[in-house]
């Protein structure tokens, strides 16, 4: 199994998806982050020069996805990068597919296989994380509407989606809560919520599909009515004090991003 010229694929991730037995398979999301070359590298004089990002959009496989009973939950355009490495990602997907094994039939059919042409041409780099949603019913409460909130969306600044991808230092354990993280998720989460953030979805990363080798712990997509609520939470003084103590010893890697979505049928994938 050779590698595309966009990532490199963990084949020991790609062996379970490919041998998962029934009993144990079940649904997954898979998260992807997009670099798009500003031209697609066809590697033919004669091809219509065309933007990455336009080679992607030909790429777009909804008849495959279709064939296996899969469906893009969730597409949006990077609006900038708050925490991460050099990388710029420009774009972020989401596609939901009925069990694991159906991803990796869909990579072995042939009207799949004759689209990635476009893909191999306009992709830089991805990362593409396999993900199951967690469980979020004891954070479920009374919610502001979006009207009422101190930034609600405008016709300069709408809804975006605050993706926070996430690897932790070994020691910690997924699932297990400090004393320091419940506070600061405590005060988080208050501040948070009076500027009007929707959980569209959180994810626990099972495998890192195609990447650069880093593996990741979780994925969240944290809904606000504009860009202006988000940035108020991010800079909140109480927020930045109960982070202090916290952020260092916790998280190894991260990607915080801000997307403003084209598309989002996420929350309502993960319950349906």
């Amino acid at each position: 199994m050779a590698s595309p010229k966009y990532g490199q694929i963990d084949r020991d991730y790609a062996i379970r998806l490919a041998t998962i037995s029934p009993e144990e398979d079940g649904p997954i999301w898979m998260v992807n982050l997009m670099k798009y070359h500003d031209v697609a590298q066809y590697g033919d004089e004669a091809a219509q020069k065309v933007s990455g990002r336009e080679a992607d959009n030909l790429y777009t496989p909804l008849e495959p996805l279709a064939a296996v009973g899969a469906e893009i939950v969730y597409v949006g355009d990077v609006d900038s990068k708050l925490l991460g490495d050099d990388r710029n990602w420009d774009r972020v997907a989401v596609v939901k597919y009925p069990t694991r094994r159906s991803f990796v039939e869909m990579q072995q059919r042939e009207d799949f296989q004759k689209k990635h042409v476009h893909k191999e041409a306009g992709m830089q780099e991805t990362i593409v994380m396999g993900c199951l949603p967690v469980d979020l019913s004891s954070m479920q409460g009374s919610l502001p509407d979006w009207e009422d909130v101190e930034y609600p969306a405008t016709k300069e600044d709408g809804p975006i989606v605050a993706l926070h991808v996430l690897k932790f230092h070994s020691d910690i354990v997924i699932g297990e809560t400090s004393e320091e993280m419940a506070e600061y998720t405590k005060k988080a989460s208050e501040v948070a919520l009076k500027h009007g953030v929707r959980i569209s979805g959180w994810f626990g990363v099972e495998g890192t599909i195609v990447g650069d080798g880093r593996q990741w712990d979780q994925v969240w997509f944290n809904a606000f009515p504009s860009k202006a609520a988000f940035m108020a939470v991010v800079k909140d003084s109480e927020r930045l004090k109960a982070q202090e103590t916290l952020r260092e010893g916790l998280i190894m890697d991260t990607y915080i991003l801000v997307v403003r979505t084209t598309n989002d049928n996420l929350a309502v994938s993960i319950v349906a």
